[in-house]
């Protein structure tokens, strides 16, 4: 007998076919990726990472460029003394002596050179042309005092007489004196090298201040 519907079940499995009508099954969408807190801690790490990076870099730049400036100053203080050690040194100046006078530890001495002769130094018996004297203290009779004096230069060359006699006409008038002066009568006089004696060393010019006789100055003349 045919029956349009009757159902086979001779094999044992149950057959289905979808039904006219039935609604198609929408398979669910894909799950998105969770987003994770740690995603985001990771970021924010690689961006302090590149910061901390940048801040050494300009660190380390600001070093290098510190370190260029003192090797450049150093270099030029360097130079700067290289160049006035080549340099040669001024020449001394003149020695003119008109302040305090010196003072001889014992007096009176005998025999002292004309060339050993100091600023305030009293003469007993004054020889102007002799080559020494003997120095007493000014507190005692004496005869003449030296009241100034000048050195030339070593490495001058010899000025000539009338040169030397101007120098010490110069140096006798810039002399400065006390009222004393007023008490005797008083003359100036010169001593100043040869062309020989320069040539031994001889580079002073003396101003003496000298009675007119005897050993009758008792007082030092210089302030």
């Amino acid at each position: 007998m045919n029956d349009e519907n009757a159902t086979d079940t001779s094999d044992g499995n149950r057959k289905t076919s979808p039904g006219a009508g039935t609604p198609p099954v929408v398979p669910p969408p894909p799950a998105r990726p969770p987003t994770s807190s740690n995603t985001r801690r990771t970021a924010e790490q690689a961006s302090e990472q590149k910061q901390t990076l940048f801040k050494a870099g300009f660190v380390v730049a600001g070093l290098v460029l510190l370190g260029l400036f003192i090797w450049w100053l150093a270099t030029l203080i360097a130079s700067a003394n290289e160049q006035a050690a080549g340099q040669d040194p001024a020449p001394a100046a003149p020695e003119t002596s008109q302040s305090a006078p010196a003072t001889r530890s014992q007096l009176p001495q005998d025999g002292v050179s004309a060339l050993d002769y100091q600023l305030g130094d009293c003469f007993e018996n004054f020889d102007p042309e002799a080559t020494e004297s003997r120095v007493v203290a000014c507190t005692t009779g004496h005869s003449a005092q030296l009241v100034a004096l000048y050195r030339y230069p070593e490495s001058d060359s010899y000025p000539g007489i009338a040169a030397l006699r101007q120098k010490g006409r110069e140096i006798c008038q810039d002399a400065g004196l006390t009222d004393a002066v007023a008490n005797y009568v008083l003359m100036q006089r010169n001593a100043y090298p040869s062309d020989t004696s320069w040539e031994k060393g001889d580079r002073r010019v003396d101003c003496y201040v000298t009675a007119d006789k005897g050993n009758i100055i008792m007082e030092s003349l210089l302030p």
